[in-house]
Order: structure tokens, then C-alpha cells, then sequence
């Protein structure tokens, strides 16, 4: 779905002055950057893992993968710390773990509660996308394209709305 299909629900002529149409106009443009952004790091990792011929695992698997890296982490805190977007986590998990890229293990205090972490297989694959990472914000960096205070000021403007964002959540509740 895009951002901008409702748009015309949502009326640009409510917000006051061409300042404001202004604003809305580029606040979708940029929610839009975001969205296609994140789709094509999954295109990037799949790209990288077909030239090495790595096929077994998909894109959002390795970025799991990538997240956790060296911490024993329970299911719950896959997402609770960021290290997992999407919706399905219990279905990627129970693929990383028969593929044995993760080890799962019951809690002795809390048999409900099952904590992960990677195994060799998934620490080569941790590697492998820290590797493509750092050569591309070194490519970033050696092109002009970002340097520290650019990536620095986008990181900021970025945590503003993901604060805000939070912010309008816990408000509705």
C-alpha cells in the first residue's frame, strides 16, 4: 500500500497555508523514501547472498540474524529491542532453527519462555552482512555520498519521529 493512496481521504486543504501543504507533501514523500529504503535492504541482502550462494535463508532472516549477533535473547525480545520488524517472528524463528542457524532453549525458571541464540552456521551469516554493511558505508563515505554529520543528522531527524510516533500511540491508549 502506498502512503500517498488516501491521501485525498485525509484532504491536503485542512492543514492551513501553502507552508503546511508544503510540509505534508514532503512527510509523505519521506514516510515513502522509508518504506521503499527498507525493501531494498532486503533486495541488497538477497543480492549479496545469491552471489555467494547462500539461498536457504531469506533477507529478513539474516537481518534477524545480523540483530542479534552475540546476544542470548528471548523470543519477546526479538522485538521488544528492535531486533525484529516484522509480524511473524515465531515462524522465522522455528526456520532458523531447523535450518541451524539458531539455538533455542527452554527456560529452567520459565518453561514458557524460550531464549535464542546464534550458532556457528548464524555467526558466519552475522559476518557475512557486517561485511556488506561496512563496505557500504565505506562506498558511501568514499563517493561523497553521506558522511558522518550527514548519516548522524539523519539518524537524529529519524529517532524525532520514531519518539513522536510513540508518543501518538501511548496517547490513543
Amino acid at each position: 500500500m502506498s502512503i500517498h493512496t488516501d491521501l485525498d481521504e485525509v484532504g491536503t486543504t485542512q492543514l492551513p497555508g501553502a507552508r503546511s501543504v508544503a510540509f505534508m507533501d514532503s512527510y509523505l514523500d519521506a514516510l515513502n523514501l522509508v518504506e521503499r529504503l527498507h525493501r531494498l535492504l532486503l533486495d541488497v541482502i538477497k543480492d549479496e547472498f545469491e552471489r555467494v550462494g547462500l539461498l536457504e535463508i531469506n533477507p529478513v532472516q539474516a537481518l534477524l540474524l545480523f540483530n542479534v549477533g552475540d546476544n542470548e535473547v528471548t523470543a519477546g525480545e526479538l522485538k521488544s529491542r528492535g531486533y525484529y520488524q516484522g509480524s511473524n517472528v515465531s515462524y522465522n524463528l522455528k526456520k532458523l532453527v531447523e535450518a541451524g542457524y539458531m539455538h533455542h532453549q527452554r527456560s529452567e525458571i520459565d518453561r514458557r519462555s524460550v531464549r535464542v541464540r546464534l550458532t556457528e552456521k548464524g555467526r558466519g551469516v552475522h559476518v557475512l552482512v557486517s561485511r556488506l554493511f561496512r563496505t557500504h558505508a565505506e562506498g558511501l563515505m568514499d563517493r561523497g555520498v553521506l558522511d558522518q554529520k550527514g548519516v548522524e543528522d539523519i539518524t537524529a531527524s529519524l529517532r524525532r519521529v520514531e519518539r513522536y510516533w510513540t508518543e501518538q500511540i501511548r496517547y490513543i491508549y
